[in-house]
Parts: structure tokens; C-alpha cells; sequence
């Protein structure tokens, strides 16, 4: 017996220390979880939504000042558009984020990048910055240096064509027809290149060459002897080449008749798809070429579609006297979704304003078929989009957040929260696609041809399923009752299984990138309980702990989707969170990388129960277009440190 006490007693120590370390340490989350809940409850609107801004890059300013020229069009000697001061205010938002070399990235601490930066140079001398001074002159060296305009991507070179600045035969074509082909093949495109190419196509059929101001040119930024063609591919590339070919030959020579009806039909198809949404899609780019074609189609400047359009678009804009800001859209029901479930997590599920949150978020149930119903005609519409209102495109991941969030959230109708839930549930299930997993937007949108046409270098031809999606909706199933004697549940669990990367990680298709996906899947995967998932989530723990950064914390580079794999980045509070929440859905408790994460969470919590971070932390197109969540920085520390302090008690 003395052997046992004399060995015992230096063990019991060590573990009475660290239980009262734990201890210390859940408190002070606790502590940090009330501040934090108080912030954000701060955010609140009136109305019970939470409402962050959604910001990208300088291409949307850029874009925003070729719309003017399209819409006011310059006279013989001068450009003087009614929104001139405007566009003065977009120069200077594009000048204030030109990066040393000259050239403009897409994300934080990212490189320069050969469109954003040709974007910016055009709209820069559209607006009448000095060709010689030092910023154009940089910003022309680095475009040369990045392969001249020749390198920038479809559509840019699309965009500059509609003004005469780029051959039209060396862009590719995007045919109106396309609305009147058979077997529903515009369906097989995502939804957000669907809400593009539509609105486009009528401004190529029917927009003509719009002019420039005198003497404007583009030519100094084309590096000579570059090719103007498209880049020439083997396989199905080729083959789609040879098909733009006949297509431009189509433009010239085919029958009005057919093309008249295609027009017809697409004006349609665009017009639908703006009732009971706000915009075309109710994101930038499709609303910007939805007013280009309603204006292509000769509609009047005070037409109430055009007027709508045009006053959409603009509610995209964050300006004030100093700041001139366009977000590709807005984020209120994902914010929303997000904050009550964190808050519900924190323990503030039965406070008033959670209630208030609940009623908005059942306000904004959509009710109406949307593109998804081609597929799936038979499912009772449901689901939430991203937006305040874009009842065409519910979105599978708001859809699994919101029902997380309503976990928490009770509504003052308990009888209608309980039949939306149904319904949400049942669509969230029609949803899932073949291989078992969860896309954005669509079921089965995976015909991989469609990558090799001319125009799908913005990396988004398709709505592929994605393990950060499908986790996420695993977990937000499980959570209601399903398991794993649920055949959704075994397939998407499977699906997550597969997808595995090899180091243990998981791609991320909508966060940045391996971190996100991975902590989504480890979540989903221990909700389901699904054989083999604690292996996977153990492999995953151990690659999250291999890649946390020396100070305690994550953080990721948007460059992990050009090299297929985790590039480290500064930490940050959100991403800080998505480790950390990863690691306790691995069941860590005590480890050094999970205690580190907190600290890190804790230390730089500031005073007001925010964090500071300007991390690029979302992602539109992956390697084209990324985006700052400006939320996630305070509602994904506030779930990772009451997840901590809940598993340490």
C-alpha cells in the first residue's frame, strides 16, 4: 500500500493541478463568452436580424465605373457622366488597395493578380487618372509583366470587347439559345453562372459596341506579340473552340427568327427571376448584366424594371464621404443563422432577443419553387437563401444553419416554427445529391464537360457537393434525431469518408479552405456516429494540430486552392475558431493545441468582446474571387470558446 500511495502521489498532483487549470481556464472563456454574447446582442437590428458587411476586392469597383460608361455613353469630346462624383470616389477605393509592384490582389496579403489589376487600370483611366503618373505607371508595368491583358481572364476580355477594347472574334461567344435547348442543360450550370451567362448573352445579342471617350485606348497594356485567341486545349476544350467558331459564323448568318424567340425567351427567364428578390440573383455580377441587357433591350431609363434593378444594384454600395464600397451581396440570414446559434451555445437561448431572431428568420422561409425545383419538382418548397430576399436560390448550407440556429432560437409561433422546421427538413434531404453529399445550390450538378468551355475560367462552372457543406448539414440533421440508421445520414457520413484528403484534412469549397473544411466535416462525422468516423476525425485532429501556428492559433492562405494543399497564413480569431473547433469534435479536451487555441482566442479578445481581424476568410470562386466576412471574426470565437467551456466542465 505505501508503494502505491508513494508513486500515486506525485500522478494525483499533477492531475489535481491541471483539473484546476482547466478550471481557470473554462472560467475565463466564460467570462470571455459573456462579453462576447453582450457584443453581438449590441448588433442586433430592431427588426432581430444581425446584418455584417460582405466585402471582396477592387474588381466590383472597377466593374462599377465601365457600367457608367455603358449607361452614359460619352459625346464627341468628353465622358462627363451624371455620376461623375462617384466614379471619382470608385478611382480613389481602387487606388487606396494598389499594392506596392502596382498590381491588385484578390485576397489579403496576396500576390497581384493579371485581372483585377487590368480591371483597375481600365477603370482608372476611365476616370481620369493621369496615364503618366506613378500609380498607372506601376500598375501598367506589372499587367505587362503578368502577360498583358492577353493573360486576364473570359471575362474580362468579354467585358472590354462590349466597348471595342478587345477583338470580339477572340471572346468567347455566349449564345441566347441557350435558354431553348432541350434536356434542361442551362440547369446543369451552377446557379450563379446561370444568373450570369443569361443576362449576358442578350447583351452580346442585342448590346452592339458601345463607344469610349476620344482617343481612349487600351493598347499600351497588350504585351506584344502575345496571342489575342483563346488558350487552344485538347479533348473537349478543342471541341468546344470549334463550336465558338460556329457560333460567331451563327451571330452573322442564322435566321432572326430563331434568335428573335431566344432573346424573347431569355428576357424572360431574367425577368422571372427578379420577382420576389432583390436583383437578379441578389449578387453583383448578375445584377450589374441585368441591367446591361435591359438596357441592350431598349428599355426606357425610367422603365420600373430597369429603375428596380439599377436601385438594387446600388443597395450594394457602403459609401460615405471617404468610403466607396461595393459588397457582392449581403449576408443577413447567414449572420443571423450563425450569431443566434452561437448564442444559443453560449447559453443565451432564452433570452427575448433570440425569440425576435427566431421570427425574422421564419419570415424569411422561401415559400416559392426556385431553379432547384427542375430536379426536384415533386419536394414542397422551403429552405433559406443568403440574402434578405432571393426566393429562387434557397441555400442548402443557410438552410442547415438556420435549423441549427432554431435549435436555439424559439419563435413566438411554436406551432409555425415546428411546421417550417418540417418542411426544411424534408427539402434539406431532397437536396442531397447522388454521391451522398450536399452541394450550394443544385442536386447533381457535376457534368464536368462544362469546365473546358471558353468562358469557365472563373472557376464556377458547377455546384459540386463539398465536405464543408455536407458536414455542416450532417450535423444539423443529427442534431434534430437522425442517425446513423437514417440512409441520408449513412450516405452523407460515406460521402465524408471519401472525401478525406490523405493528410487527414478536408477541402473546404466556401471557407478558407483546408481548416474550414475540415473542422465542418470533423463536426458532421461525430454527430453522425458513423463507423470509421472516429478514426477520420482522429487523423483530422492530428493534421490541425501539425498546421497551428507557433503563436497558438490558424490561420490560411487563399494560395492553399492554387497548390492543393494547406498553406499557413497569420492566425486569426476565426480561423483560430474553426481549429480549436475542430480539435473538441475530436473530443480534445486538455491538449496543449487545444489549450494554445483558447489562449490565443482569450488574449486577443479586446475590451468590447470583439476581435480584430482582416483576414480574406471566405470564398467565392476558388483561385477568382474570395471574401471577407466581416462577422466571423466575433461570432466563430464566441461558439468555439462556449463549446470549450461546456466540454470542460
Amino acid at each position: 500500500m505505501s508503494f502505491e500511495w508513494t508513486e500515486s502521489t506525485p500522478r494525483r498532483a499533477h492531475r489535481q493541478q491541471a483539473a484546476r487549470g482547466t478550471r481557470a481556464l473554462a472560467a475565463r472563456a466564460g467570462e470571455a463568452c459573456e462579453r462576447a454574447s453582450e457584443a453581438l446582442l449590441a448588433r442586433q437590428s430592431a427588426e432581430g436580424f444581425w446584418c455584417g458587411e460582405l466585402l471582396a476586392d477592387a474588381t466590383l469597383e472597377s466593374d462599377y465605373v465601365l457600367l457608367q460608361l455603358w449607361l452614359h455613353q460619352p459625346d464627341k469630346r468628353d465622358w462627363n457622366p451624371p455620376s461623375r462624383g462617384r466614379v471619382k470616389k470608385a478611382a480613389r477605393s481602387i487606388l487606396e488597395r494598389q499594392l506596392p509592384d502596382g498590381g491588385f490582389n484578390i485576397y489579403t496579403g496576396g500576390p497581384a493578380e493579371i485581372s483585377a489589376t487590368v480591371k483597375a487600370y481600365c477603370a482608372l483611366k476611365l476616370a481620369g487618372i493621369d496615364p503618366a503618373s506613378d500609380p498607372m505607371r506601376r500598375a501598367r508595368q506589372r499587367i505587362l509583366a503578368l502577360g498583358g491583358v492577353q493573360a486576364a481572364n473570359s471575362y474580362v476580355k468579354i467585358n472590354l470587347s462590349l466597348f471595342g477594347l478587345y477583338p470580339r472574334k477572340h471572346v468567347p461567344s455566349i449564345p441566347p439559345e441557350i435558354v431553348l435547348l432541350p434536356g434542361g442543360v442551362l440547369y446543369e450550370m451552377s446557379s450563379w453562372t446561370r444568373s450570369i451567362l443569361v443576362p449576358l448573352s442578350i447583351v452580346q445579342a442585342r448590346g452592339g459596341v458601345r463607344h469610349v471617350p476620344p482617343g481612349f485606348t487600351l493598347e499600351e497594356i497588350f504585351l506584344p506579340g502575345a496571342s489575342l485567341a483563346f488558350p487552344r486545349r485538347n479533348g473537349f476544350a478543342r471541341l468546344f473552340h470549334h463550336l465558338d467558331r460556329l457560333l460567331k459564323v451563327w451571330e452573322k448568318l442564322g435566321p432572326e427568327r430563331i434568335r428573335g424567340a431566344a432573346v424573347r425567351e431569355a428576357e424572360h427567364w431574367i425577368l422571372d427571376r427578379t420577382r420576389f428578390t432583390e436583383g437578379l440573383g441578389a449578387i453583383y455580377p448578375a445584377m450589374m448584366y441585368f441591367i446591361m441587357a435591359l438596357d441592350s433591350l431598349g428599355y426606357a431609363a425610367d422603365h420600373p424594371d430597369l429603375v428596380d434593378s439599377i436601385r438594387h444594384f446600388e443597395s450594394l454600395l457602403l459609401e460615405t464621404d471617404t468610403r466607396f464600397t461595393f459588397q457582392p451581396c449581403v449576408p443577413p440570414i447567414w449572420d443571423t443563422a450563425i450569431s443566434a446559434f452561437a448564442l444559443g451555445e453560449a447559453g443565451f437561448g432564452g433570452h427575448q432577443r433570440m425569440t425576435r431572431a427566431a421570427d425574422w428568420l421564419l419570415s424569411k422561409e422561401v415559400r416559392r419553387r426556385g431553379d432547384w425545383s427542375v430536379k426536384r419538382p415533386d419536394i414542397e418548397p422551403s429552405g433559406w437563401a443568403f440574402e434578405f430576399a432571393n426566393e429562387f436560390y434557397p441555400d442548402i448550407d443557410d438552410t442547415a444553419m438556420v435549423l441549427l440556429a432554431l435549435l436555439h432560437a424559439r419563435s413566438s409561433n411554436a406551432a409555425a416554427q415546428a411546421a417550417a422546421e418540417r418542411r426544411a427538413v424534408k427539402w434539406l434531404l431532397a437536396m442531397q445529391s447522388g454521391d451522398g453529399g450536399w452541394a450550394a445550390f443544385d442536386v447533381d450538378n457535376n457534368w464536368a464537360v462544362l469546365n473546358q468551355v471558353p468562358f469557365a475560367d472563373h472557376n464556377a462552372m458547377l455546384d459540386p457537393t463539398c465536405p464543408d457543406i455536407t458536414g455542416r448539414v450532417l450535423e444539423s440533421l443529427c442534431r434534430r434525431g437522425m442517425t446513423q440508421a437514417d440512409e441520408p445520414v449513412r450516405r452523407g457520413a460515406a460521402y465524408l469518408l471519401g472525401a478525406q484528403e490523405r493528410d487527414g484534412s478536408w477541402y473546404g469549397r466556401w471557407g478558407v479552405n483546408y481548416v474550414y473544411g475540415s473542422f465542418l466535416a470533423m463536426r458532421g462525422l461525430a454527430a453522425s456516429g458513423a463507423p470509421g468516423a472516429r478514426e477520420a476525425i482522429a487523423r483530422a485532429a492530428a493534421w490541425l494540430r501539425s498546421v497551428a501556428n507557433s503563436d497558438g492559433g490558424w490561420g490560411e492562405s487563399c494560395s492553399s486552392y492554387a497548390v492543393d494543399h494547406f498553406v499557413a497564413a497569420p492566425s486569426c480569431p476565426s480561423q483560430t475558431a474553426w481549429g480549436t473547433l475542430g480539435l473538441l469534435a475530436a473530443g480534445d479536451t486538455d491538449s496543449v493545441h487545444l489549450r494554445r487555441g483558447m489562449e490565443y482566442l482569450l488574449e486577443s479578445q479586446r475590451d468590447d468582446g470583439t476581435w480584430p481581424e482582416d483576414a480574406t476568410t471566405g470564398t467565392g470562386f476558388p483561385n477568382v474571387f474570395y471574401l471577407t466576412y466581416c462577422m466571423y471574426r466575433d461570432y466563430f470565437p464566441l461558439l468555439a470558446l462556449a463549446t470549450c467551456r461546456e466540454r470542460m466542465r
